[in-house]
């Protein structure tokens, strides 16, 4: 597992906190998949309803709250595949 897969499972857990009840997973381009659902977060690459997809920096950007998750969406560096309810759930959660 990469430092940024590592770094990121952790971040999200601590976003999460229980409070997203669904599938979906997050790939950062180069570097790998994480996966949240009721089992929690961890690096994997399984099914999911939804598959959210960006680069590094993208990604970092939404973590850290310097990028709405919608905003990074709609200008292109997010990119959703699957259950669209799933990854709005998902991204009032981190944003």
């Amino acid at each position: 597992m990469s430092d940024i897969i590592g770094k990121a499972v952790e971040a999200l857990a601590e976003k999460m906190s229980g409070t997203f009840s669904g599938a979906a997973k997050f790939v950062i381009e180069g570097e790998g998949a994480i996966m949240l659902d009721s089992a929690g977060v961890r690096a994997a690459d399984e099914d999911a309803a939804v598959t959210l997809s960006a680069d590094v920096e993208t990604f970092q950007q939404i973590m850290s709250g310097d990028l709405n998750p919608t905003t990074a969406f709609m200008t292109g560096r997010l990119s959703v595949d699957g259950d669209m309810g799933q990854a709005m759930a998902l991204g009032s959660v981190l944003g």
